[in-house]
Protein backbone atom coordinates (compact mmCIF):
# COMPACT_ATOMS: atom_id res chain seq x y z
CA UNK A 1 0.00 0.00 0.00
CA UNK A 2 2.77 2.53 0.82
CA UNK A 3 4.27 1.69 -2.74
CA UNK A 4 1.47 2.92 -4.09
CA UNK A 5 1.25 6.11 -2.12
CA UNK A 6 5.10 6.76 -2.83
CA UNK A 7 4.37 6.00 -6.37
CA UNK A 8 1.82 7.99 -6.69
CA UNK A 9 3.53 11.31 -4.83
CA UNK A 10 6.71 10.73 -6.93
CA UNK A 11 3.70 11.05 -10.04
CA UNK A 12 1.87 14.29 -8.92
CA UNK A 13 5.72 15.69 -7.74
CA UNK A 14 7.06 15.10 -11.17
CA UNK A 15 3.07 17.02 -12.55
CA UNK A 16 3.93 19.92 -9.73
CA UNK A 17 7.48 20.01 -10.93
CA UNK A 18 6.39 20.09 -14.66
CA UNK A 19 4.00 22.67 -14.46
CA UNK A 20 6.35 25.05 -12.63
CA UNK A 21 9.13 24.56 -15.12
CA UNK A 22 5.94 25.43 -17.95
CA UNK A 23 5.15 28.23 -16.40
CA UNK A 24 8.33 29.72 -16.11
CA UNK A 25 9.16 28.74 -19.55
CA UNK A 26 6.13 30.39 -21.01
CA UNK A 27 6.65 33.67 -19.07
CA UNK A 28 10.88 33.95 -20.13
CA UNK A 29 10.31 32.78 -23.61
CA UNK A 30 6.62 34.54 -24.42
CA UNK A 31 6.18 35.99 -27.80
CA UNK A 32 4.86 39.83 -27.01
CA UNK A 33 1.48 40.57 -28.93
CA UNK A 34 1.20 43.96 -30.08
CA UNK A 35 -2.54 44.73 -29.03
CA UNK A 36 -2.71 47.33 -31.65
CA UNK A 37 -1.60 44.65 -34.62
CA UNK A 38 -4.39 42.30 -32.98
CA UNK A 39 -7.25 45.25 -32.86
CA UNK A 40 -6.46 45.88 -36.70
CA UNK A 41 -6.11 42.56 -38.04
CA UNK A 42 -10.00 41.73 -36.20
CA UNK A 43 -11.06 44.08 -38.54
CA UNK A 44 -9.97 42.57 -41.64
CA UNK A 45 -12.26 40.09 -43.70
CA UNK A 46 -9.05 37.62 -43.47
CA UNK A 47 -9.83 37.14 -47.41
CA UNK A 48 -5.43 37.40 -47.64
CA UNK A 49 -6.23 38.52 -51.73
CA UNK A 50 -3.23 40.80 -51.65
CA UNK A 51 -5.58 44.00 -52.80
CA UNK A 52 -3.57 46.20 -50.26
CA UNK A 53 -0.50 45.09 -51.32
CA UNK A 54 0.93 42.93 -48.95
CA UNK A 55 1.41 39.15 -48.81
CA UNK A 56 -1.81 39.19 -46.60
CA UNK A 57 -3.84 40.42 -43.79
CA UNK A 58 -1.52 40.34 -41.15
CA UNK A 59 1.55 41.53 -42.89
CA UNK A 60 -1.21 44.54 -43.55
CA UNK A 61 -2.05 44.73 -39.99
CA UNK A 62 1.39 45.47 -39.21
CA UNK A 63 1.59 47.91 -41.67
CA UNK A 64 -1.10 49.49 -40.49
CA UNK A 65 -0.46 49.28 -36.87
CA UNK A 66 3.11 51.43 -37.44
CA UNK A 67 1.70 53.75 -39.35
CA UNK A 68 3.19 52.45 -42.54
CA UNK A 69 0.35 51.61 -44.57
CA UNK A 70 -2.98 53.92 -45.37
CA UNK A 71 -6.04 52.14 -43.64
CA UNK A 72 -8.27 52.35 -46.35
CA UNK A 73 -6.22 49.96 -49.11
CA UNK A 74 -8.86 47.05 -47.68
CA UNK A 75 -10.77 46.50 -51.24
CA UNK A 76 -12.97 43.56 -50.34
CA UNK A 77 -13.98 44.59 -46.70
CA UNK A 78 -14.97 47.99 -47.89
CA UNK A 79 -16.77 50.30 -45.78
CA UNK A 80 -17.90 48.12 -43.44
CA UNK A 81 -14.08 47.38 -42.52
CA UNK A 82 -13.16 50.72 -42.93
CA UNK A 83 -15.76 51.94 -40.23
CA UNK A 84 -14.09 49.46 -37.95
CA UNK A 85 -10.49 50.17 -38.46
CA UNK A 86 -11.77 53.83 -38.09
CA UNK A 87 -12.97 53.38 -34.46
CA UNK A 88 -9.65 51.20 -33.72
CA UNK A 89 -7.43 53.51 -34.89
CA UNK A 90 -9.28 56.76 -33.89
CA UNK A 91 -8.79 58.29 -37.40
CA UNK A 92 -10.89 59.74 -40.30
CA UNK A 93 -10.72 57.33 -42.91
CA UNK A 94 -11.81 58.35 -46.80
CA UNK A 95 -13.71 54.77 -48.26
CA UNK A 96 -12.75 54.48 -51.68
CA UNK A 97 -15.48 53.79 -54.26
CA UNK A 98 -16.50 50.02 -54.85
CA UNK A 99 -14.49 48.63 -57.40
CA UNK A 100 -15.17 45.26 -59.36
CA UNK A 101 -13.05 43.48 -62.13
CA UNK A 102 -14.30 43.93 -65.49
CA UNK A 103 -13.17 41.88 -69.13
CA UNK A 104 -12.91 44.54 -71.85
CA UNK A 105 -13.50 41.82 -74.56
CA UNK A 106 -16.31 40.34 -76.27
CA UNK A 107 -14.73 37.88 -78.63
CA UNK A 108 -16.38 34.44 -77.61
CA UNK A 109 -16.16 31.61 -79.91
CA UNK A 110 -19.11 32.73 -81.70
CA UNK A 111 -17.16 36.29 -82.89
CA UNK A 112 -13.97 35.07 -83.21
CA UNK A 113 -12.52 32.47 -85.90
CA UNK A 114 -9.14 30.29 -85.43
CA UNK A 115 -6.08 30.05 -86.61
CA UNK A 116 -4.69 26.91 -85.32
CA UNK A 117 -5.89 24.10 -83.03
CA UNK A 118 -3.77 24.74 -79.74
CA UNK A 119 -3.36 21.48 -77.88
CA UNK A 120 -0.83 22.39 -75.42
CA UNK A 121 -0.51 23.26 -71.95
CA UNK A 122 -4.08 24.70 -70.38
CA UNK A 123 -3.62 28.21 -69.66
CA UNK A 124 -3.70 31.56 -71.56
CA UNK A 125 0.39 32.12 -70.54
CA UNK A 126 1.23 29.41 -72.14
CA UNK A 127 -1.16 30.22 -75.21
CA UNK A 128 -0.34 32.91 -75.20
CA UNK A 129 3.22 32.27 -76.14
CA UNK A 130 2.39 29.86 -79.33
CA UNK A 131 2.19 33.40 -82.11
CA UNK A 132 -0.62 35.25 -79.25
CA UNK A 133 -2.79 32.47 -78.77
CA UNK A 134 -4.98 30.58 -81.26
CA UNK A 135 -7.37 32.95 -81.86
CA UNK A 136 -7.65 35.81 -84.85
CA UNK A 137 -8.17 38.29 -82.92
CA UNK A 138 -4.57 38.81 -80.89
CA UNK A 139 -5.89 41.76 -78.06
CA UNK A 140 -8.92 39.72 -76.97
CA UNK A 141 -9.38 36.71 -74.25
CA UNK A 142 -7.45 32.99 -74.74
CA UNK A 143 -10.27 31.98 -72.97
CA UNK A 144 -8.17 29.20 -70.48
CA UNK A 145 -9.38 30.59 -67.90
CA UNK A 146 -5.92 31.72 -65.52
CA UNK A 147 -8.19 34.65 -64.62
CA UNK A 148 -10.66 31.66 -63.12
CA UNK A 149 -7.64 29.87 -61.13
CA UNK A 150 -6.27 32.93 -59.55
CA UNK A 151 -10.30 34.47 -58.54
CA UNK A 152 -9.99 33.62 -54.58
CA UNK A 153 -13.75 34.11 -54.56
CA UNK A 154 -14.80 31.99 -57.77
CA UNK A 155 -16.61 35.40 -59.15
CA UNK A 156 -14.83 33.96 -62.90
CA UNK A 157 -15.99 31.67 -65.36
CA UNK A 158 -15.55 30.93 -69.00
CA UNK A 159 -18.52 30.71 -71.12
CA UNK A 160 -17.90 30.09 -74.87
CA UNK A 161 -14.01 30.67 -74.71
CA UNK A 162 -14.46 34.21 -72.79
CA UNK A 163 -13.93 35.29 -69.29
CA UNK A 164 -16.82 36.32 -67.44
CA UNK A 165 -16.83 38.21 -64.28
CA UNK A 166 -19.85 37.87 -62.03
CA UNK A 167 -19.54 41.33 -60.19
CA UNK A 168 -21.90 40.18 -57.26
CA UNK A 169 -19.29 38.16 -56.17
CA UNK A 170 -16.00 39.74 -57.15
CA UNK A 171 -14.30 41.52 -54.27
CA UNK A 172 -11.94 43.96 -56.69
CA UNK A 173 -8.68 42.14 -55.40
CA UNK A 174 -6.97 42.32 -58.45
CA UNK A 175 -6.19 38.99 -59.12
CA UNK A 176 -7.23 38.48 -62.08
CA UNK A 177 -5.87 41.30 -63.53
CA UNK A 178 -2.57 40.26 -62.71
CA UNK A 179 -3.15 36.90 -64.17
CA UNK A 180 -4.43 37.63 -67.97
CA UNK A 181 -1.39 37.76 -70.38
CA UNK A 182 -3.63 40.21 -72.78
CA UNK A 183 -4.13 42.77 -70.30
CA UNK A 184 -8.14 42.98 -70.72
CA UNK A 185 -9.49 42.57 -67.21
CA UNK A 186 -9.18 46.06 -65.52
CA UNK A 187 -10.67 46.92 -61.89
CA UNK A 188 -13.63 49.82 -63.12
CA UNK A 189 -15.67 51.65 -60.10
CA UNK A 190 -18.76 49.96 -59.15
CA UNK A 191 -20.74 52.90 -60.29
CA UNK A 192 -19.97 53.07 -64.03
CA UNK A 193 -22.55 53.34 -66.47
CA UNK A 194 -20.93 52.19 -69.64
CA UNK A 195 -17.80 50.47 -70.55
CA UNK A 196 -15.77 49.25 -73.35
CA UNK A 197 -16.04 45.61 -74.03
CA UNK A 198 -13.43 45.05 -76.62
CA UNK A 199 -9.43 45.91 -76.52
CA UNK A 200 -8.96 45.46 -80.34
CA UNK A 201 -6.85 48.03 -82.05
CA UNK A 202 -6.66 46.94 -85.12
CA UNK A 203 -8.09 49.32 -87.95
CA UNK A 204 -12.06 48.63 -88.61
CA UNK A 205 -12.04 46.80 -91.46
CA UNK A 206 -9.43 44.07 -89.81
CA UNK A 207 -10.68 44.47 -86.71
CA UNK A 208 -13.73 43.25 -87.59
CA UNK A 209 -12.43 40.49 -90.16
CA UNK A 210 -10.48 38.74 -87.21
CA UNK A 211 -13.64 39.33 -84.72
CA UNK A 212 -17.40 39.96 -85.33
CA UNK A 213 -17.39 42.08 -81.86
CA UNK A 214 -14.57 44.16 -82.29
CA UNK A 215 -14.73 47.82 -81.88
CA UNK A 216 -14.27 49.47 -85.40
CA UNK A 217 -13.00 52.94 -84.23
CA UNK A 218 -15.68 55.18 -85.98
CA UNK A 219 -15.67 57.85 -82.69
CA UNK A 220 -19.06 58.20 -82.94
CA UNK A 221 -19.60 57.81 -79.49
CA UNK A 222 -16.29 60.45 -79.58
CA UNK A 223 -18.98 62.95 -81.14
CA UNK A 224 -21.87 62.45 -79.08
CA UNK A 225 -20.08 63.10 -75.95
CA UNK A 226 -21.02 66.18 -74.31
CA UNK A 227 -18.59 66.10 -71.46
CA UNK A 228 -15.85 65.03 -73.40
CA UNK A 229 -15.35 61.78 -71.45
CA UNK A 230 -14.78 59.54 -74.60
CA UNK A 231 -12.15 59.17 -76.89
CA UNK A 232 -10.70 57.06 -79.93
CA UNK A 233 -7.24 56.13 -79.12
CA UNK A 234 -5.72 53.84 -81.75
CA UNK A 235 -8.46 52.65 -83.05
CA UNK A 236 -9.99 51.99 -79.89
CA UNK A 237 -13.29 54.02 -77.79
CA UNK A 238 -11.57 54.85 -74.35
CA UNK A 239 -13.96 56.03 -71.31
CA UNK A 240 -12.53 59.48 -69.19
CA UNK A 241 -14.43 58.51 -65.69
CA UNK A 242 -13.68 61.08 -64.13
CA UNK A 243 -15.09 63.70 -66.82
CA UNK A 244 -18.15 61.02 -67.59
CA UNK A 245 -21.70 62.14 -67.10
CA UNK A 246 -23.51 58.85 -66.82
CA UNK A 247 -25.33 59.89 -70.12
CA UNK A 248 -24.97 56.69 -71.74
CA UNK A 249 -25.20 58.55 -75.54
CA UNK A 250 -21.73 56.68 -76.13
CA UNK A 251 -23.37 53.80 -76.12
CA UNK A 252 -26.83 54.24 -77.84
CA UNK A 253 -24.35 55.70 -80.48
CA UNK A 254 -22.05 52.99 -80.46
CA UNK A 255 -22.91 50.77 -83.91
CA UNK A 256 -21.39 47.94 -82.78
CA UNK A 257 -22.48 47.56 -79.29
CA UNK A 258 -19.16 47.69 -77.74
CA UNK A 259 -19.97 50.39 -75.44
CA UNK A 260 -22.00 48.21 -72.76
CA UNK A 261 -24.75 49.63 -71.13
CA UNK A 262 -23.55 48.43 -67.41
CA UNK A 263 -24.66 48.04 -63.80
CA UNK A 264 -22.44 46.78 -61.93
CA UNK A 265 -24.08 46.97 -58.47
CA UNK A 266 -26.91 45.04 -59.30
CA UNK A 267 -25.62 42.12 -61.91
CA UNK A 268 -25.95 44.13 -65.32
CA UNK A 269 -22.39 43.57 -67.12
Amino acid sequence: MLNILYALLIVAGIGVLAGILLAVASHCFAVKVDEKVAAVRECLPGANCGACGYAGCDAYAEAVAAGKAEPNKCIPGGPDTAAKLSEVLGVEIEVNEPRVAYVNCSGDCDAVGCTVVYDGIKGCKAANMLYGGPELCKYGCVGCGDCVKSCPVGAITVEKELARVDPLKCIACGACVKSCPKGIISLVEENVAVAVACSNKERGAVARKHCMNACIGCKKCEKVCESDAVKVIDNLAVIDYSKCTHCRKCAEACPTGRLKVVDMAHGVI
